[in-house]
């Protein structure tokens, strides 16, 4: 789930919320805050602060803690919200 709101600083901020609820795993929950950071960096994005909060479980305890197929799908993701947010140049006035 994304959360926009403009700001008048000129630039992007990001805060990224994953709990032990939807990511029991502490190497899951860092994959995917990693992921969303660098997504970020590269995302040109106007004046906005932007919270990024997991709402699915995701790699529950069974199984491997981090995979490309995670890593694959958190990137796929979140491409789609910060392309939204790019063309999106309503939200850099609210």
């Amino acid at each position: 789930m994304l959360y926009a709101r403009g700001n008048g600083l000129g630039r992007a901020r990001l805060g990224v919320v994953v709990g032990k609820r939807f990511a029991p795993r502490a190497v899951t929950r860092n994959t995917i805050k990693r992921a969303t950071r660098e997504l970020f960096r590269q995302s040109a994005l106007p004046a906005l602060d932007c919270i990024v909060r997991l709402s699915r479980p995701v790699n529950t305890r069974q199984g491997p803690a981090t995979n490309a197929a995670l890593k694959s799908a958190v990137r796929t993701e979140l491409a789609q919200l910060l392309a939204f947010l790019r063309d999106a140049p309503a939200l850099a006035g609210k």
